[in-house]
């Protein structure tokens, strides 16, 4: 078993997997935020930028662990 993670190659450009994780991790908590302004959820929380890392981070790491396994 390899436990070392494979590159992700776009043409000739070598990304590790954990930056494009990030990446998709951002976008979705991006889009996530948009749903979430629309229905007020700021009321409910006590930090909202805190709360918007929070979710980046759990998207990162279920996209990093389910999408680009090592």
């Amino acid at each position: 078993m390899n436990a070392i993670p494979k590159e992700i190659a776009i043409g000739d450009i070598y990304l590790p997997p954990l930056l494009v994780a990030g990446f998709l991790g951002v976008v979705c908590t991006s889009l996530t935020a948009r749903l979430l302004n629309k229905l007020q959820w700021h009321r409910y929380v006590a930090s909202p930028p805190l709360a918007e890392l929070c979710i980046a981070i759990v998207y990162t790491v279920l996209i990093g662990t389910y999408v680009f396994p090592s």
